[in-house]
């Protein structure tokens, strides 16, 4: 059965009663009940929507053969901006496929996973996202909407932004090690034993570009490390031979992902393994147009390892942090903070270095406990950091801390931070935290020998 009916069913539905048409009230017959709006709040659901051609009406009533309880739903979203609490009482792939019907799936995206309704203090493990085969997650991918890929062995599994709808699709890798979203249905992969860097179409299962560094030794390139701004992907790639590297910058505008330039070119040369340590970490500030990338490999000296910051535009580096005595077992920039932050793979605790004093040797300043540094036992060994706007997350084996400022003063000096356990107790006696993610108004993580994703949420804003 149409959903409308009638011979023209916008312009001519059937009239109960005589309407004003210079009215600013709209009547609809959903499914047998008639709901009464404004124009104003139809034309809120977009010009693309069948409710905003509804509102250009003058003197009829439509009806829409359709569920009047979930209408009333959308309905109550055009009206607010948010869902109702009784949106809770129905599936929310139902809601998701009304929604595609009427032409507002957008503003239930916006209500159901805008990043503003973040809240980092009442966050807790949600829902569970299985995963088939028996590999643990490897990779962990997800995008602003809030839709997730996870790869696992050779396969990548993708969950839409309402976490319903699920695919997974087969790679060419044995395993993948580095994957970044480069839009909802697209990835790029990469693996540090398979060469290349794969750009793949999740949502059609095919590779629509392999890219690749001409390395001197003319050996195959394969992927440290991905990072991305809104105009470039870049991609630290190491030669197969292990002995040089280099950070590749293409262009994310072009279909093809054109190569743009080449920076941090290394070398190795006789024993000098520390000249030629590769990229595992990059991330981009905007504030500052740089470039973060950083490495560690672990030798008969010890941890040791590098964090470097690239002017694209010179493509020279601006400042170089050599990690020697506690290095990083993981680290990131936070533009919000304007701060670099890593956890220490000797002392596991949380040390900041402001981006202001650029330049500057010795600016790591411990949040917790400084004499740990030197105890030699790599409490942080495993350990992930992250920032999130203006919070820190840091995972500790299988429990997550969060650090949050406390603002007192200007200066690196003066800014004091603040540990806080995160979720329940029954949160954090799971397995090690192997990798989490941000994405909508939610949190991603995965633990060592989980075929599994955990989705944590604000208990107050859950859906």
């Amino acid at each position: 059965m149409p959903p409308f009916i009638g011979s023209h069913p916008l312009s001519s539905g059937f009239s109960r009663n005589s309407i004003d048409s210079s009215s600013n009230i709209v009547t609809i017959d959903v499914g047998g009940h008639l709901f009464q709006t404004t124009k104003q709040t139809l034309k809120q659901s977009g010009s693309k929507s069948i409710l905003s051609e509804i509102s250009n009406l003058d003197g009829s009533i439509p009806f829409i053969d359709r569920d009047p309880e979930m209408f009333s739903i959308l309905l109550s979203l055009l009206r607010t901006g948010n869902l109702p609490s009784k949106a809770k009482t129905f599936d929310i792939q139902d809601l998701v496929f009304e929604s595609q019907f009427y032409g507002v799936e957008h503003l239930l995206l916006n209500s159901h996973s805008n990043p503003s309704q973040f809240e980092p203090f009442d966050l807790e493990k949600s829902l569970i996202l299985p995963l088939s085969g028996r590999d643990s997650p490897t990779a962990i991918s997800t995008t602003q909407l809030g839709s997730v890929q996870v790869a696992h062995g050779c396969k990548i599994t993708s969950f839409d932004w309402s976490l319903k709808r699920k695919s997974t699709i087969l790679t060419q890798f044995a395993g993948i090690d580095s994957m970044l979203s480069v839009s909802p249905n697209v990835v790029a992969a990469g693996a540090t034993d398979f060469s290349g860097l794969q750009i793949i179409d999740v949502s059609k299962g095919f590779v629509k570009e392999t890219l690749n560094w001409e390395n001197v030794t003319k050996s195959g390139s394969t992927v440290q490390g991905i990072g991305a701004s809104k105009e470039f992907l870049f991609t630290s790639f190491e030669s197969s031979r292990r002995n040089s590297n280099c950070i590749m910058i293409y262009d994310l505008s072009d279909n093809g992902f054109r190569p743009v330039s080449e920076i941090g070119h290394y070398e190795i040369f006789g024993a000098e393994l520390d000249s030629a340590i590769p990229a595992t970490k990059l991330r981009w500030i905007p504030s500052y147009n740089l470039l973060m990338a950083a490495g560690s490999h672990s030798g008969p000296s010890g941890v040791r390892g590098n964090i470097r910051f690239w002017d694209l535009r010179s493509g020279n580096a601006v400042w170089e942090i050599k990690e020697n005595v506690d290095c990083f077992a993981d680290c990131t920039v936070s533009d919000d903070l304007s701060a670099i932050l890593k956890v220490g793979v000797h002392s596991g605790e949380v040390f900041i270095s402001d981006l202001r004093n650029i330049g500057k040797e010795n600016t790591w300043t411990c949040l917790g406990d400084s004499r740990k540094a030197t105890n030699g036992k790599k409490e942080g060994f495993g350990s992930k950091i992250e920032s999130h706007g203006n919070q820190v997350f840091c995972s500790k084996g299988g429990n997550l801390e969060l650090w949050s400022e406390v603002l007192i003063g200007s200066s690196i000096k003066d800014r004091v931070f603040r540990k806080n356990s995160m979720g329940r107790a029954k949160d954090s006696c799971g397995n090690k935290i192997t990798h989490f993610s941000f994405g909508g108004n939610k949190m991603f993580v995965t633990r060592k020998d989980q075929q599994f994703v955990e989705v944590w949420q604000s208990s107050v804003r859950g859906f």
